[in-house]
């Protein structure tokens, strides 16, 4: 009754329907962009704001459009379509194609969910928990949280994780930054053309959009039912998703920048910022900093091997969903298992090469996401396909203009690896 009179109250006709629609079908694009701040999205910004203060916000302007662009486009397919971006891969260009993709996707993201459960155990290092302790309990927890669970609890817990990004809101404000200065970098572009800086712009770029979030997204659009009619709906979810995460990095950045930068303390990962962050900024703002990178290591040690399932299944023709039981998707599940329990052994091993692992998958990603973004483009465009949902000519020019950039700073990107390495 007093939703009824809430509604006539205070909301003209029709809003009241379209905000529980929204509800509805809010998730998929607002966890697939936050994921995005991983743990080696967040050391990249860490790097980012320790290296050179406030210089590279700016660039957070263009990547929140990029961003928003590519994964709408993901989302648009999944809701006309009803299938996954693997699946149309398949069936436009056929096996050989996507074999080839799902390999390089698969161990590239094999090294990325290591990557995940290293940094589940620096942040937890910071207070004084063993990773022989944390790794474990980790794993055994997202694996839990996946196999036993249905696609909307899972849902829920992901969306709830989402809300902890906030803590490098907070770490921002505590770092007490010159906020005219972070205006004015926010708003007018630096650059140099010195090759660390070029580095550090580069991987700042190439952190926002890779090859499994565009498959995870549209997989988690299919498998959550959202229909044509609701596709308005689910584009505010990805937009809305865009912002949350680089708003995130934007705070990041500030942090590092305002306390880091200001004292020439550099830093190599989120967890040395983190430290650094306590003598200077405030034990607050430390703590704060490392649970922030905790959440988002735990949350994409979640969802990484989750996508990679996803696509891999759909890829070759596999049952797959988190809405499946483990003997109507065994080949979906046994692989999430897999990179879950071999992802986090690795890691236990001493002296094991993590750099060099986490560096191979950031030059893997690196030369498929091209390819990944082409066939997103020629999808999308298929009238056979999408119907009168295929890009406009407006769209389109923002689309190719996005991708084109991309490719070029990823092949850069490439270049500037193999050449420092």
């Amino acid at each position: 009754m007093k939703l009824k009179i809430f509604k006539r109250q205070f909301l003209p006709s029709g809003a009241f329907r379209s905000i529980l629609i929204f509800l509805s079908v809010m998730g998929p694009g607002i966890i697939t962009a936050n994921i995005d701040n991983d743990a080696g999205g967040i050391t990249t910004y860490s790097v980012a704001g320790a290296s050179y203060g406030y210089t590279l916000l700016w660039t957070l302007i263009p990547i929140t459009v990029a961003l928003i662009v590519v994964q709408e486009i993901c989302a648009r397919m999944g809701v006309v379509t009803g299938k996954g971006l693997a699946d149309l891969i398949r069936e436009n260009y056929g096996v050989r194609a996507t074999f080839y993709i799902m390999i390089a996707l698969l161990i590239a993201d094999f090294g990325n969910t290591m990557a995940e459960f290293s940094g589940v155990a620096a942040s937890l290092e910071i207070f004084s928990v063993s990773k022989y302790i944390s790794i474990p309990l980790s794993a055994a927890f997202v694996w839990f949280l996946v196999v036993k669970g249905t696609y909307r609890r899972v849902e829920k817990i992901f969306l709830v994780a989402s809300m902890f990004y906030i803590t490098y809101i907070i770490s921002g404000f505590l770092a007490e930054p010159d906020w005219s200065g972070v205006a004015k970098m926010t708003f007018v572009p630096t650059f140099h053309l010195d090759a660390s800086f070029l580095v550090v712009f580069m991987g700042v770029v190439g952190t926002t959009i890779t090859p499994w979030m565009q498959f995870y997204l549209q997989s988690s659009v299919v498998e959550k039912g959202i229909r044509v009619e609701e596709y308005k709906h689910s584009r505010l979810d990805v937009i809305i998703g865009g912002f949350m995460t680089d708003i995130v990095a934007f705070f990041i950045i500030v942090a590092c920048g305002a306390v880091l930068y200001k004292h020439h303390i550099s830093v190599e990962t989120a967890a040395d910022a983190a430290l650094a962050l306590g003598p200077l900024a405030g034990r607050y703002a430390s703590e704060l900093f490392a649970f922030g990178l905790f959440n988002a290591s735990l949350f994409s040690a979640s969802i990484l091997p989750l996508a990679t399932a996803y696509y891999v299944c759909e890829g070759f023709g596999w049952e797959a969903g988190v809405n499946k039981k483990f003997r109507e998707a065994p080949q979906f599940y046994s692989l999430f298992t897999f990179l879950i329990v071999v992802g986090a052994l690795v890691v236990l091993i001493p002296g094991f090469p993590l750099i060099r692992v986490m560096l191979l998958t950031q030059v893997v990603n690196g030369m498929i996401l091209p390819f990944v973004l082409m066939f997103m483009l020629s999808l999308v465009n298929n009238k056979e396909i999408m119907g009168e949902f295929v890009n406009s000519r407006t769209f389109n020019v923002v689309s190719w203009v996005t991708v084109v950039t991309l490719i070029l700073l990823t092949v850069a990107m490439l270049i500037t690896s193999f050449l420092g390495h």
